[in-house]
Parts: structure tokens; C-alpha cells; sequence
């Protein structure tokens, strides 16, 4: 049976990405921050951990995305899961002053947040959000959460369907210590970073178009050790065993200060 860790409590997205992304039988292990989710698959505890890195309508995890220049573990898969988001609470809309969830899930939520003239509380989780407001037992605060967190937690549904829009994806990422198997249709992510320099990341994309590569996503980040510096998160179409691919990331390694690569995996299907 497959561990997999997932930052947050139970009816966590993340734990539903897991149980969407492995067939059979398997094991969630609540962790209570991203690190600790990855510490665990370092340490055994877990087979795998899976992490959040980007929303189709919020942009980007950054916390996840900055625990990928630490980790050991290779991205072996990704999957995109679909966010159904619940304000939830034992009030009526009419009595909610306050709501609390991930700050991710409530910029998901901002027109509904706006449209009733609710005050944020940012937490740690969005299922966690819904153990808090089950504590709080007001009836004028509720959370942004899961339906099946609701349910676990036993805290009623107030109103379903309350992101901006129903095309809201969350990408997940799933790690572990073994390299994937090459496959047929498979993405690489990698990060690297240039000399600030003129030019510098124009022969990094001019690899891609000379290699006939096809990218998938580029974006920058700071660099936390350097002010004014960036890392570039790159996903890009192949293996990392592609014959094509190892002389593209040969030549960017001579073109970068910096090069990690994270790993190849199967390219997930929106559905």
C-alpha cells in the first residue's frame, strides 16, 4: 500500500489529489506544513508526498515552488484537480461577518468575499479552516473549505460553488526518491538561474527553439540568498532521457549559474 504525505487535515485538496492521482488502496498522512510533507518521504515515512504549486486562477504556491530548490526528491507525476469551494459554518449568509481558509482558497473566493462584505482570516489550511470556525462555534464566522471537509468535520454547507469561476484547477506535483520509468508522453521541470547579464536568458530560450523543445511553462522567482536575482521554473515537452533532451540541458548548463532538474513524469490530462 502507497504512503503519501499532504500538507493540511483531512478533507485537505491535497489529500483528494492523492486519492485521484493513486489507484487502489492507500494511505494518507496528514502533515501540518509543506516541509514536513516532503520530510517525511526524505525520511521514509512516506512513498510519496504531493504538493500544490500553482492555481489557474491564483498563480503560483510559493511556498511549494521554493521547497523545490531544497528537496532531494524527484517529481515523479503531476495531476490537475478540479476545486469545488463551500462556505461553511452553522450560521445563515446573512449572519457571516468573518470567514477564514488558505490564503490561496480566498483569492479564489475574492467577488463572493467582496459581494457580502465578509472579513478575511487567513489560516494555515482549508480544511483546517473548518476545525477552527467547528471550535469557534459562532455563528457569525464560517470557512472556505471542501464539501467532504465539511462532512468530516461535521460543520453544515452553507452555500456550494462559491469560486469565481467554475474553471478553477489546482496542479499538484508528486515526489518521491525513484526516478520515473521513460514514457511516451512525458514533461520535464527544471530550475535554473543566469548571470544578470544582457542576453543571458535569450540563449537559455534559444536552446529550446534551436532543440525544437516545446515549453510548457516559464516563470521567475526570487532568489532568496541574492537581492534583485531570479530563479526560472521551467516545464518543457520529453524525458530527461530523450537523447534530444540531454544535449538541450547539457547546453544549458553551460548557460546557467545554476541548474536543477526536478524530474520527467507522465503530462496529466485536465479533465
Amino acid at each position: 500500500m502507497n504512503r503519501i504525505s499532504f500538507q493540511g487535515e483531512r478533507g485537505a485538496y491535497s489529500e483528494a489529489a492523492s486519492i485521484s492521482f493513486f489507484e487502489g488502496e492507500i494511505e494518507t498522512i496528514p502533515c501540518s506544513t509543506f516541509a514536513d510533507a516532503l520530510k517525511n518521504t526524505e525520511n521514509g515515512a512516506s512513498d510519496y508526498s504531493i504538493l500544490p504549486v500553482e492555481n489557474s486562477l491564483e498563480g503560483s504556491v510559493g511556498e511549494s515552488n521554493d521547497l523545490l530548490l531544497s528537496t532531494n526528491l524527484i517529481v515523479t507525476g503531476e495531476i490537475y484537480h478540479r476545486v469545488h469551494h463551500c462556505l461553511i459554518g452553522t450560521g445563515s449568509i446573512g449572519d457571516i461577518e468573518t470567514v477564514y481558509s488558505h490564503p490561496q482558497a480566498l483569492g479564489q473566493c475574492r467577488q463572493f468575499i467582496q459581494e457580502n462584505s465578509l472579513k478575511t482570516i487567513p489560516s494555515y489550511d482549508t480544511a483546517g479552516s473548518v476545525k477552527i470556525i467547528k471550535d469557534l462555534n459562532k455563528n457569525n464566522v464560517a470557512c472556505i473549505a471542501s464539501k467532504n471537509a465539511a462532512e468530516i468535520f461535521d460543520v453544515p454547507v452553507i452555500q456550494e460553488g462559491i469560486e469565481d469561476t467554475a474553471n478553477n484547477y489546482t496542479r499538484f506535483l508528486v515526489f518521491s526518491k525513484e526516478k520515473n520509468d521513460k514514457t511516451e508522453n512525458s514533461k520535464t521541470s527544471i530550475i535554473f538561474s543566469v548571470k544578470h547579464e544582457a542576453g543571458t536568458l535569450y540563449q537559455i530560450i534559444n536552446e529550446f527553439y534551436q532543440h525544437k523543445i516545446n515549453l510548457t511553462k516559464i516563470e521567475s522567482r526570487p532568489n532568496k540568498s541574492t537581492a534583485w536575482e531570479y530563479n526560472f521554473y521551467v516545464d518543457f515537452e520529453g524525458h530527461q532521457d530523450d537523447s534530444s533532451i540531454k544535449d538541450l540541458l547539457e547546453k544549458l548548463r553551460n548557460h546557467s549559474t545554476f541548474l536543477k532538474i526536478l524530474g520527467s513524469y507522465p503530462i496529466a490530462k485536465l479533465d
